[in-house]
């Protein structure tokens, strides 16, 4: 049970009320194109883009996780060399959808957050592809079981998550359906299905 910001002490209703501020955020981020001034690719923009989502809630929103944590019988890059990891990942080139999954790849694998890597790290991802290659992923196409089991192998071998993403690359790069569909998908990838981010829409003034 992490501890947050909405005096929440419940884990099922701090991941309903985690999913509905953070998809409305998302939203936000989206439609206000702040997301356009980060500098992309970087650990920064990502801890942004974390902080922008999550700081209604958590008040690690943005910071670099102190604890060494796991998913599965996979353990993330260790606390105590997360800073260099992020630092290397920082210098990786990303100049073509090879090099840019390859970044997505280790960034995945540092894991800098308590919580909240995943769907901040595919909006990361999404960004990188629309500045380098006038792309992004519609997210929707992609299966969830199918980019799960991708993305645990991708660390050793990652040719499946590329041609995976590959597939399901557009060049809708700035329509909000295929940003909106795609936020859904991601959260769903991580259990998060109660609200669709369709029924927040209408939802436009900042969360409180």
């Amino acid at each position: 049970m992490l501890e947050n910001k909405l005096g929440i002490d419940n884990e099922i209703e701090l991941a309903k009320e985690e999913e509905r501020i953070t998809k409305i955020k998302a939203l936000q981020l989206f439609e206000t194109k702040q997301l356009e001034s980060f500098e992309i690719g970087t650990f920064k923009a990502l801890a942004q883009i974390h902080e922008f989502l999550f700081e209604d809630v958590y008040e690690f929103a943005g910071k670099i996780r102190k604890e060494n944590i796991a998913k599965g019988n996979f353990r993330f890059a260790s606390s105590m060399y997360l800073k260099e990891a992020l630092n290397q990942i920082n210098k990786m080139p990303q100049s073509n959808f090879d090099e840019i999954i390859e970044k997505y790849i280790e960034m995945n694998v540092a894991h800098p957050f308590r919580e909240g890597n995943g769907r901040s790290t595919r909006i990361w991802l999404d960004a990188i592809l629309k500045k380098e290659i006038n792309k992004v992923i519609d997210w929707s196409k992609i299966n969830k079981e199918d980019y799960l089991l991708a993305m645990e192998r991708s660390p050793i071998k990652d040719v499946e998550i590329k041609l995976l993403l590959k597939q399901a690359l557009t060049d809708k790069i700035n329509d909000r359906e295929v940003y909106m569909k795609g936020i859904d998908a991601s959260y769903h990838y991580e259990g998060y299905s109660i609200y669709s981010i369709d029924d927040l829409k209408n939802d436009s003034k900042p969360v409180e």
